[in-house]
């Protein structure tokens, strides 16, 4: 056994894949001077709290933001609308009383909705020039700098809800002052709903809120909707030329208990302990984060990218706080409520948000939105019995942070399939951690109520079901034709993929009964619908008439891979025609994730150049010069007709889920090293990606030649590899013989490593 273990460790000194454990400079932010506007802020948090670092005229401006401050007014209409009125409906060709109660009120009331919490500001005028202002990713840390000296740095603690401000070398008077939003009435007020730009606050209705002041401190307390109330404090102090403070927000919701204190409490405690000793423990938390996985490409714009994506995610998804919304901790400060209300978009949005997680190696990170949807889920069985008449378990497409749905172009904000493309996610953090009281206490139970609910909403003819209705994202928006009456390939992909999973599920659990009623009613519905050439329709005598954004007539490819190239030449012709549709029907109409969404679909297909192209454009075309997506083409209209600059958070994270694709993929079940680079990308390594089967994988190539692989198995789980070097190599000191491509099958036990080198 000591030579075994002196043999390994000599292995691993020859086939060494270190990657830094934490970003390097040139992954940071850096600007000549602060930004001016709050979509290319510095941006902070910790999944909680949220700060922006930017200059609105003479100050030093701080966003601050609260993940669950939220206004969860009901919309009122939805009590009176159910499935079976939309269908009939639909049958009767008259649809306008459905838009009435569906649809209206989210375009016409400002609420439900997120809402920011406050500023602080800092005059700036007596400091002089500035010469730098900078993101270090590495800290979470903003820095300005000014020529004459002074230096600003400001963190949101990872840990504890407070922020972090100071200034050194100060000669001069200096302190902050809250600003509150502007939630009275006022002459700027807009008169209609901006859904996508975001409506003024003052339609919200709320009475503003106090501000008071002493020596050292300002409080702001503003109540909400139904006596939500939330408080901002912020405290500082001076010592010499340094100035330092610390700030928060804590909200109250009734009949909900209070956190132990409020944010005077929380400010008044953090400052006794001062901001160099928290940044410590900040600093610790980050560098932890920041060891979980690396990688090393030769293409600087997108290696960059995905580093600021793997900030952005540790900044804004955190266990014990609210999961990712469409802008997360960095609610818009521009006197308006944030695009689409800052809500849960489930039918894209909190999906792609996620898939980086579980191959990124945060799965920790990423059970923040598990929790969040398991506390949802009497909510969401409710909505179900109350909307559909069934059992089972759907959830809404765009809901509140109390699970509520909120309406707006029901075909998908009250979609029939919601709940099952939220099952993938618990589907690929029970693959990826291969933990089995998970898999027992939340996956299973989640997506067998999901296979309940199909089977009790849909309906047999001939021997095959469907559902009575049926809808693809986005497609034809919200009118009447945006529903089919026969199952489209997006529905049809995830009812496939929830009965194909829940099998899965069951046999892992040695629930042989229940496999097999699960794989009996998944062969009862169709096949998909496909053109002469084998590209995928919409439904059925439906084609795809032009460019779209939403890919959801291909989730049957990616990210579900019920239809996988690999399988047969029927799959794999029905892949390379759909791919080839989408190609030739251009890019005029795609938003930016759509760019790093389409990255993935060229992974998983194998077609590294396409991905990365992809993927530039994304990053150079969709992104603010704080790498924020913007949805729009920021370079007037180069890839896309949409110029406009909402700010979202899922296309950022697609494109990092897009790029770990490419280096690694374990879908097929079993892994692939580097299975989609471009010819271009000859030297690249990645250190500890994950697999499904819990996996921790590293993997290096020079000169187009793979060196080594290490993978190390956390659970014991047998390892399926395909063979990724030119034929034999070395595993552990010994020779294996394959042929290049060849699926090797290999036992391992807990926490082991493996070694494969070329020989």
């Amino acid at each position: 056994m000591r030579k075994a273990a002196l043999l390994a460790g000599a292995l691993l000194c020859m086939c060494s894949v270190h990657i830094q454990a934490k970003p390097q400079q040139k992954h940071n932010l850096h600007f000549k001077a602060i930004p001016t506007r709050w979509d290319e802020a510095l941006p902070v948090g910790n999944g909680m709290l949220g700060s922006l670092v930017w200059q609105k005229g003479d100050n030093l401006r701080l966003s601050l933001d609260r993940a669950d401050l939220w206004d969860l007014r009901p919309v009122k209409e939805l009590d009176s609308l159910n499935f079976k009125m939309v269908v009939d409906a639909v049958k009767a060709g008259s649809y306008s009383r459905i838009q009435q109660l569906g649809d209206v009120p989210y375009d016409r009331d400002p609420a439900p909705s997120k809402i920011p919490g406050a500023a602080l500001t800092f005059n700036i005028t007596s400091l002089g020039e500035v010469g730098s202002a900078d993101l270090d990713i590495a800290t979470a840390t903003a820095h300005v700098s000014w020529k004459s000296g002074v230096r600003f740095s400001s963190f949101v603690h990872a840990k504890a809800n407070v922020g972090w401000f100071k200034f050194e070398n100060l000669k001069g008077d200096i302190f902050p002052t809250v600003v509150p939003p502007q939630y009275s009435a006022n002459s700027n007020a807009t008169a209609s709903n901006q859904v996508v730009e975001g409506s003024n606050l003052s339609r919200l209705g709320y009475k503003q809120g106090t501000l008071t002041k002493g020596e050292g401190w300002q409080t702001y307390i503003q109540e909400g909707w139904g006596g939500m109330k939330y408080q901002v404090s912020v405290r500082w102090h001076r010592k010499g030329s340094t100035l330092e403070g610390t700030w928060s927000i804590t909200s109250h919701y009734p009949n909900i208990p209070d956190a132990k204190q409020n944010a005077e409490q929380l400010t008044r405690q953090a400052l006794t302990v001062g901001f160099d000793k928290q940044a410590q423990s900040h600093r610790n938390w980050w560098s932890r984060y920041w060891s979980q996985s690396a990688i090393s490409i030769p293409d600087t714009l997108v290696e960059k990218q995905w580093y600021m994506e793997q900030y952005k995610f540790g900044s804004a998804s955190r266990r014990n706080a609210p999961p990712i919304t469409l802008q997360a901790v960095w609610t818009a400060d521009n006197g308006n409520l944030p695009p689409w209300k800052g809500d849960y978009h489930n039918d894209l949005n909190t999906q792609l948000s996620y898939w980086m997680a579980y191959s990124g190696n945060h799965l920790d990170e990423g059970m923040c939105f598990i929790d969040w949807l398991w506390k949802c889920r009497p909510a969401f069985k409710s909505y179900t019995k109350r909307y559909f008449g069934v059992d089972g378990l759907n959830a809404p497409g765009v809901n509140t942070l109390a699970g509520a749905p909120m309406g707006g172009w029901i075909q998908y904000s009250l979609g029939p399939t919601v709940g099952a493309w939220l099952a993938h996610h618990f589907y690929l953090q029970w693959r990826y951690s291969m933990d089995k009281d998970f898999l027992k206490q939340k996956a299973y139970p989640w997506i067998q109520d999901a296979a309940t609910f199909f089977d009790q909403l849909s309906v047999k003819e001939n021997g095959k079901r469907r559902l009575p209705l049926s809808s693809s994202p986005e497609y034809n928006d919200n009118d009447i034709t945006a529903w089919f009456k026969q199952p489209t390939n997006f529905d049809l992909a995830l009812i496939k993929w929830t009965y194909k999973a829940a099998e899965e599920m069951a046999l892992a659990l040695g629930n042989t009964a229940d496999a097999q009623r699960w794989k009996t009613i998944g062969s009862e519905w169709p096949d998909f619908a496909a053109d002469a050439n084998g590209a995928l329709l919409i439904a059925p005598n439906e084609p795809v008439h032009g460019s779209h954004r939403h890919f959801s007539h291909m989730l049957g490819i990616h990210p579900l891979g019920v239809i996988d190239p690999t399988q047969s030449r029927q799959q794999k012709r029905m892949v390379d025609a759909t791919l080839a549709q989408i190609g030739q029907l251009g890019t005029r109409a795609w938003c930016g994730y759509s760019f790093s969404w389409m990255g993935g679909f060229y992974a998983y297909n194998h077609q590294g150049n396409e991905a990365a192209d992809m993927l530039r454009k994304f990053a150079s075309n969709f992104c603010s010069t704080n790498s924020f997506h913007l949805n729009g083409d920021q370079k007037g209209g180069q890839y896309s007709d949409f110029t406009y600059r909402p700010f979202t958070l899922e296309g950022n994270f697609a494109f990092a889920s897009s790029l770990q694709e490419m280096m690694l993929q374990s879908h097929r079940g079993y892994i692939e090293i580097f299975p989609a680079l471009p010819a271009a990308w000859r030297d690249c390594r990645f250190e500890k990606l994950r697999a499904q089967g819990a996996f921790l994988v590293s993997a290096q190539q020079k000169d187009g030649a793979l060196q080594c692989v290490t993978i190390t198995s956390e659970k014991g789980t047998t390892l399926k590899l395909m063979n990724p070097f030119g034929g034999s190599f070395m595993l552990n000191g010994k020779t294996v013989k394959a042929a290049k491509g060849e699926i090797i099958t290999l036992p391992t036990k807990p926490n082991t490593k493996l070694v494969l080198t070329a020989r």
